[in-house]
């Protein structure tokens, strides 16, 4: 079946779905990359602020910018009561509208693997970062099934969808991003695998949730009803919930960090 491009069109959507997925995975990436307070930091796709928000509240930047190419994005971040003192801006990742050594943190959170060229976008981050500074990413291990979609997209199959991956998948590789910042010339590179778990209090908060993800809700959006149906039984045998009806299920992205190198 022919494939649409994942679209970001709707921010609260988005929060619905992926957000807290986001937040979760951001907490401990934060903890792992243990900045200073006071810094300048540019979240580079920053979508609907899941993240910017949450790098606001723990490390207290001396400035952030987030960069976004969605409009409804960009609209929705600018209303987080958490992210005040953050700048929303529409802009390209593979064309970062800042002058060069312009931050000391870039950051693009589940994002990379939508820059049409990944090496690019790590170049502009490179970029606009002043030597000494820190390139950091996390993307969702989706080749090796961490992907929060990753148990519904399996049973999708059954329907004849394949997974709708985003342009530049690859990128989510653990060994991909490792190359992808050595060859940006980027030091001290360091890769980690971060697990997250996400309780929702019933089934429907769980498929609420995932249709809301752009990703699968527009393709159970196609299907006839009776398709759905059998979906929604094949999911809920595949993610069975405990004795109190909570379902609690697993994903996993692939982090990194590096350091812009010294001056000559």
């Amino acid at each position: 079946m022919t494939q649409q491009p994942i679209r970001f069109t709707d921010g609260e959507a988005y929060e619905r779905g992926m957000g807290p997925w986001s937040q979760l995975v951001g907490e401990v990436f934060l903890d792992w990359l243990a900045p200073q307070s006071g810094l300048r930091w540019i979240d580079v796709g920053c979508g609907n602020g899941a993240f910017t928000e949450l790098a606001v509240q723990r490390c207290a930047p001396s400035e952030m910018q987030g960069i976004d190419p969605s409009e409804a994005q960009i609209t929705f971040a600018r209303t987080r009561p958490g992210a005040r003192g953050a700048t929303f801006r529409l802009g390209d990742a593979m064309a970062l509208p800042f002058d060069a050594d312009r931050f000391d943190a870039a950051v693009m959170a589940l994002v990379l693997f939508f820059v049409p060229d990944p090496a690019k976008g790590v170049a502009e981050m490179t970029r606009v970062v002043a030597p000494g500074g820190t390139i950091a990413a996390y993307v969702w291990d989706i080749l090796g099934d961490g992907s929060p979609t990753s148990p519904i997209q399996a049973d999708l199959l059954e329907f004849g969808f394949p997974p709708m991956n985003p342009p530049s998948v690859d990128a989510s590789r653990m060994e991909v991003l490792r190359a992808l910042w050595t060859d940006a010339g980027l030091e001290a590179v360091e890769t980690r695998a971060i697990t997250v778990h996400r309780t929702f209090p019933d089934f429907e908060a769980l498929w609420r949730s995932a249709t809301a993800i752009p990703s699968i809700g527009p393709i159970v959006a196609t299907m006839a009803a009776a398709d759905v149906e059998k979906l929604t039984a094949l999911v809920r045998q595949r993610l069975p919930a405990d004795a109190s009806g909570h379902i609690t299920y697993p994903a996993r992205v692939n982090a990194i960090k590096g350091r812009v190198p010294a001056a000559p």
